[in-house]
């Protein structure tokens, strides 16, 4: 699903304030109307993801990394920030094909390239499963056998990394993240495959629910955006290597709460 618009709630006075004299780039108009042609950045914030950003149901209010390092991109490039919720990973990405959004920040997987490209990672999360009370799986080896079932969510990149790794699990995608975690409640799977920051918030509307210790993969997360508008890659790419040498990432991180995750290395 997708909300469109200054999203209510969306406030900033909680926030770290990024020093923006750090990371401000040169630009130039060609480069504005690439990157902003709407003369505002529509950032899309994937909400269901709180390693990208969320939404707190009783004020609306939309916070995360990805909210603070928006913020400060808008900034440098002297533009409006209009953001844009989604609540489904795959909208999200189908939506980079008719220019509903300008950047996004998602998991970094081939399969997004014919539609998407990608300025440098920023983050780096680890995947694992959550199980649900009583499971025998104590390892994620114990996962891929026969009869079991993996809840992803539609078009999460868990699930296309699963794809291609499980040899006799099945994956039983859901709608959106929170389907997938029912399917889990419901002992509809048997395993429900996400980052760790996120199945760690879950597991307590689960009694006796068991993130595994081990994990099958690391993903990378960067800024998105469509393909083919070649300036604005360039500048968020700049834009998003001082950020990570100045230091910028590692403070929206620590701002927003967000624990498990690390700054790759600045290329």
């Amino acid at each position: 699903m997708i909300k469109i618009g200054l999203v209510l709630g969306f406030v900033f006075a909680s926030f770290v304030v990024i020093n923006c004299n750090s990371t401000t780039l040169r630009q130039t108009p060609a480069m504005t109307a690439d990157l902003a042609p709407t003369g505002k950045l529509r950032v899309a914030l994937f909400t269901a993801n709180p390693v990208v950003a969320s939404k707190n149901s009783t004020t609306g209010e939309i916070t995360g990394p990805s909210v603070i390092l928006g913020r400060a991109l808008a900034a440098n490039a002297g533009v409006p920030l209009a953001p844009i919720e989604y609540t489904a990973i795959a909208k999200l990405v189908e939506d980079a094909k008719f220019g509903v959004w300008d950047v996004a920040v998602v998991a970094v997987d081939p399969s997004r390239r014919a539609v998407l490209d990608y300025a440098p990672s920023h983050l780096v999360v680890d995947l694992t499963y959550l199980v649900p009370p009583g499971s025998p799986i104590r390892r994620v080896p114990d996962a891929d056998q026969p009869g079991n079932r993996i809840a992803v969510a539609r078009g999460a990149a868990t699930g296309l990394i699963l794809e291609r790794s499980l040899k006799q699990a099945t994956l039983t995608p859901a709608e959106n993240e929170p389907a997938a975690f029912e399917l889990i409640r419901q002992g509809k799977a048997q395993a429900y495959a996400q980052n760790r920051f996120l199945l760690l918030g879950l597991v307590d509307r689960l009694p006796g629910a068991r993130v595994l210790d081990d994990g099958f993969a690391s993903i990378e997360i960067a800024f998105a955006l469509p393909k083919g508008r070649e300036a604005a890659l360039a500048y968020v790419s700049a834009f998003v290597k001082r950020a990570k040498a100045s230091g910028d990432v590692a403070r929206a991180i620590e701002a927003a709460g967000i624990r498990g995750v690390r700054v790759p290395p600045t290329q």
